[in-house]
C-alpha cells in the first residue's frame, strides 16, 4: 500500500506570500537561480583542472531535455484543452486548497524541516496539480491560484532539471495573464520562459523573452524582485556564452557582463532577502572560479553559506559547500576538496536532492580515479550515475578509466595541477582535441 505524504508541512517557518513575489520566496529564488548555470556545470565531474569542467558542456541539460521531449505530447494535450475552454472540474474552493497545500510544501524544498517530506510531496501530487492547470478555467477569482501553483511547479521543474516542463509552464501562465489582463503574470511568465531556453541551450530565446519581460515589467510591489531575476538570468546567459566563446577577449568579456549583472542584482535587490543573497553570492563565486580566482570566490562562498544556514537553506548550504569543494581543488588542496564534497552530499541526502548528490560522488569519484584509487573511483562513479540515471561523457571517460583500462583517460591530469592562465589554456585546447 502507498503511503501518501500528508497534506499541509509540519512546521511552516516563513510566511506565505500571497501574491507574485512567490517565486522569490527562500526556495523558490533559491532553486530557481541556484539550479541554473551552477548545477548544470557541476553535472560534469572535475578532472585534475575540474573546474574547468564545471563551465563545460553538461549531460545534464540533454537528460532534461529528453525528460521534456517525453512529457511535451502530454502537456501540450492537456494546455490545448483549456485554451478551449474545457469542463471546469474542479471547484474554486479546492483549487485554493491545492494552491495553499503547493505553496506551503514549496517553502520547505531544500530545507531542514521538511525538506524530504516536501520531495516526497511533490512527487506523489505533481499529477494533481497539473490535472488542476488543466481543468480550471482562469477567471480573475482564481488567476492568483493558478499562479501560486505555477510558482511551486516551477520550483518543482527547476528541482529536477526539466526545463521542457519549465517552459510549459511558463507558457500556461502567459495565458492566463492574458486571459484576465494581468501584466504582472504576463512579466513572470516571459521571465520563466527565459530561464527554461537558457536550460535547454536556446540563448537567443532566452534573451528575446527576456526582453519581453521587461517590456511588460509593471511598478506593483514585486517589480524589483523581477528586476533582480532578470539582472541574475542575464548573468547566467553571458556565462552561457564565455562557455561558447573560445580562450580571449570574447569570453573575457562574457564573464565581466556576468559579473556586471550580477553586482547589479546584489546592489537593487528588494530589501532584506537571504534567499537572493545566496543566490547571487553563488553566481559571484562562479564568476571568479571562471577568473581562476579562488580567494575571492571563496569570500563570496563564505556569504552563500552563512545566509543560507540562517535561512535554514540546506540546499543552498549544500550548493555552497560544493563550490568550496571546487575552489579548494584550485588551490591544490585535493584533502581538503573532498572532505567538502563528502560534506555537501551528505547534506544533499538528507533533503533527498539526488542530482546534488550524483555531482558530489562524480567529483569525489573522478578524484580518486587521478589519484590512481580506481576501485574506489569506479564504485563512486557508479553510485553517481544510478543516482543520476545517465552517465555524462566524462564521467564515461572516468568509468572506463576505472573499469577496463586500468589507467587514466587521455586528458591525463596533473598530479597537481598548476593553475596558471598558460597552464589553463593549454588544457582547455586538450579538452576541445578530445571531447570534440
Amino acid at each position: 500500500m502507498t503511503t501518501e505524504a500528508p497534506s499541509a508541512p509540519p512546521k511552516v517557518e516563513e510566511q506565505q506570500s500571497r501574491r507574485r513575489g512567490g517565486f522569490f520566496s527562500r526556495s523558490a529564488l533559491a532553486s530557481g537561480l541556484l539550479t541554473g548555470l551552477l548545477g548544470d556545470r557541476l553535472s560534469e565531474s572535475l578532472n585534475s583542472g575540474g573546474w574547468i569542467r564545471v563551465v563545460g558542456y553538461t549531460v545534464a541539460i540533454a537528460c532534461a531535455v529528453i525528460w521534456a521531449y517525453y512529457d511535451i505530447p502530454i502537456a501540450l494535450r492537456a494546455y490545448r484543452n483549456w485554451r478551449r475552454g474545457g469542463v471546469v472540474a474542479v471547484q474554486a474552493p479546492e483549487l485554493h486548497a491545492a494552491a495553499e497545500q503547493a505553496e506551503s510544501w514549496m517553502f520547505q524544498l531544500g530545507s531542514g524541516a521538511a525538506g524530504m517530506a516536501a520531495a516526497e510531496w511533490f512527487d506523489l501530487n505533481e499529477p494533481r496539480l497539473r490535472d488542476l492547470l488543466d481543468t480550471e478555467k482562469a477567471r480573475d477569482e482564481t488567476a492568483d491560484d493558478l499562479a501560486r501553483i505555477c510558482d511551486a511547479l516551477e520550483v518543482w521543474y527547476l528541482r529536477r532539471c526539466e526545463p521542457g516542463q519549465l517552459l510549459l509552464l511558463s507558457e500556461f501562465l502567459a495565458a492566463v495573464a492574458d486571459a484576465v489582463g494581468r501584466r504582472d503574470l504576463a512579466e513572470l511568465a516571459a521571465a520563466r520562459a527565459a530561464t527554461a531556453y537558457r536550460l535547454m541551450g536556446d540563448l537567443d530565446s532566452a534573451t528575446t523573452r527576456l526582453g519581453i519581460s521587461d517590456n511588460v515589467a509593471t511598478h506593483s510591489r514585486t517589480a524589483a524582485a523581477l528586476t533582480t531575476r532578470r539582472q541574475v538570468e542575464r548573468a547566467l546567459l553571458h556565462l552561457e556564452r564565455a562557455e561558447q566563446s573560445p580562450a580571449g577577449n570574447d569570453r573575457d568579456e562574457a564573464v565581466l557582463n556576468a559579473r556586471d549583472r550580477l553586482d547589479d542584482a546584489r546592489m537593487n535587490r528588494p530589501g532584506p532577502d537571504l534567499a537572493a543573497e545566496v543566490a547571487i553570492s553563488i553566481n559571484l563565486a562562479i564568476v571568479h572560479l571562471y577568473q581562476q580566482d579562488p580567494e575571492n570566490a571563496l569570500d563570496h562562498l563564505g556569504t552563500a553559506a552563512a545566509r543560507a544556514t540562517a535561512a535554514g537553506d540546506i540546499s543552498g548550504h549544500a550548493h555552497a559547500l560544493e563550490l568550496h569543494g571546487v575552489a579548494a581543488w584550485m588551490q591544490r588542496s585535493p584533502h581538503e576538496a573532498k572532505r567538502w564534497w563528502k560534506h555537501a552530499e551528505h547534506l544533499y541526502a538528507e533533503i533527498d536532492e539526488p542530482d546534488g548528490q550524483a555531482r558530489c560522488l562524480q567529483h569525489l569519484g573522478s578524484a580518486a580515479v587521478v589519484e590512481g584509487q580506481l576501485e574506489e573511483g569506479r564504485t563512486l562513479l557508479e553510485q553517481s550515475a544510478l543516482l543520476r540515471q545517465s552517465e555524462s561523457e566524462l564521467l564515461t571517460t572516468y568509468l572506463e578509466a576505472a573499469r577496463e583500462t586500468r589507467k587514466l583517460p587521455e586528458v591525463e591530469p596533473d598530479p597537481v595541477p598548476r593553475f596558471t592562465g598558460g597552464w589553463i589554456r593549454r588544457r582547455i585546447e586538450r579538452l576541445r582535441e578530445h571531447f570534440g
